[in-house]
């Protein structure tokens, strides 16, 4: 369990799951109001993610902190939900007007969530192993490969929607993210743990 490339692959799983796609539409949710112009922004906050996500992961793993499974469960989808109302509220600004810094602070927020989320899991994979760093390390670096996918998938996305059907990027923003609050209702449902 040692192999690094393992890790690495290990984290690219974990992101690109589709039984698992809580992970996908957040980031999904999280680009949706971004172009290719903004590719800059974009990747600062996929980075903030993993990181957050992979330090309450190291916290869990190390039993620093121990969170309670089924409120977790139940936070991941509220961190997608509030993502996408975000959105909403803001999809006449353009992105200059965004408040990045809001992002950054949502955005390692809901990585810190989505980390707990993962933590028992990945718990029972070190279960023996000595050495957590290495793993923590590939872990973080299979979530960052795999988030670069998604943002570039959703960004290209983006761009075929609003070029090919001239839609203004405004109602791309509302329409992708009425749709990304429609996936999450379910899910908000299902896992609310009282």
């Amino acid at each position: 369990m040692g192999d690094f490339g393992f890790y690495i692959m290990l984290g690219l799983e974990h992101v690109l799951d589709l039984e698992a796609y809580d992970h996908i539409l957040f980031l999904a949710a999280l680009t949706i109001p971004f172009t290719f112009v903004d590719w800059k922004k974009v990747l600062v906050l996929a980075t903030v993610f993993t990181i957050a996500h992979c330090f309450s992961l190291g916290l869990s793993v190390y039993e620093v902190v121990v969170v309670d499974v089924s409120l977790i469960e139940f936070l991941i989808p509220v961190t997608i939900f509030f993502t996408g109302i975000y959105n909403l509220i803001g999809s006449r600004k353009t992105t200059d007007q965004k408040n990045m810094a809001a992002y950054l602070t949502a955005t390692g927020f809901f990585g810190l969530v989505h980390g707990f989320g993962f933590s028992n899991y990945f718990k029972m994979l070190m279960a023996g192993e000595e050495e957590k760093i290495s793993p923590l390390l590939g872990f973080a670096a299979g979530i960052e490969i795999s988030q670069i996918l998604i943002l570039l998938a959703v960004l290209s996305g983006n761009y075929i929607v609003r070029s090919l059907f001239k839609v203004k990027q405004p109602s791309f923003i509302q329409i992708m993210s009425i749709i990304v609050l429609f996936i999450t209702i379910p899910m908000l449902i299902t896992t609310f743990p009282w």
